[in-house]
């Protein structure tokens, strides 16, 4: 695999590069790719997911814990795609950190969440990123996070 050159993936794509499923993956798509220094991943919030049903069901609000594994597991796409280890078959991205993690304003059904994933460093297979979810423009949630590639 040479080092990725993708500007963008849907959903299929996602899914060849995470192992995760319904309905925890949180992405339903990703653009802007370049490299694995940024991303843009995309997360349609609709009212019939699972979370709902228990926060909170007169108000439902889609949970910080959830942005933050949306913002892992866009660098997790990138990480992979980048092709920076083809030596490591069949890769695992495995989150390691979370610093410096602030929710700014709740996320509701119908609103379309965009994580701006951006390498801060990168040493041997674990890679470190700032995150910023925006909802229209507006900032709604931050967090450092890193990861470390593996089988």
């Amino acid at each position: 695999m040479t080092e990725a050159t993708l500007e963008s993936g849907d959903i299929n794509y996602i899914i060849k590069m995470l192992p995760h499923r319904f309905p925890f993956l949180l992405i339903d798509r990703i653009h802007s790719i370049r490299s694995d220094e940024f991303a843009i991943g995309v997360k349609n919030v609709t009212a019939n997911e699972p979370q709902f049903m228990g926060h909170f069901p007169e108000r439902p609000v889609f949970p910080g814990v959830y942005m933050i594994e949306g913002m892992a597991q866009t660098a997790g796409v990138i990480c992979i795609a980048s092709g920076k280890f083809p030596s490591i078959t069949s890769p695992t991205v495995y989150f390691m950190t979370i610093d410096k993690a602030k929710f700014r304003k709740p996320v509701i059904p119908g609103d379309t969440i965009e994580y701006h994933m951006t390498k801060l460093a990168q040493r041997k297979n674990m890679w470190w990123y700032r995150g910023e979810a925006r909802v229209g423009g507006t900032l709604v949630a931050e967090a450092e996070v890193s990861a470390m590639l593996g089988t």
